[in-house]
């Protein structure tokens, strides 16, 4: 599944080329461009689907997205193993 997650800004890469930035999913931090929010600061929120963060978010909503997200296992589905979950899926694991 490719859902539109909300994460934290932790930095920014100025230097690069497009615009990128480290974004932390409630424990899981991945890079993203950062083109569409060029003008984001770091501890703010943003919405990233398939690496590029598309708007800002409030904090208030990111955190209940995330935790909707976790309750519903989808963080784990979203950025886990995906081999692993397949053999566990598999009854191969």
């Amino acid at each position: 599944m490719c859902l539109a997650v909300p994460g934290k800004v932790v930095s920014i890469d100025d230097s690069s080329e497009p615009l990128t930035g480290l974004i932390d999913f409630g424990g899981v931090q991945k890079q993203a461009c950062l083109e569409y929010v060029s003008d984001v600061r770091v501890g703010e929120y943003v919405i990233v689907h398939v690496g590029f963060a598309l708007q800002r978010l409030d904090e208030e909503s990111a955190l209940a997205s995330l935790k909707l997200f976790e309750e519903l296992g989808l963080l784990e589905e979203e950025f886990g193993d995906a081999w692993e979950q397949a053999a566990k899926e598999a009854g191969t694991a």
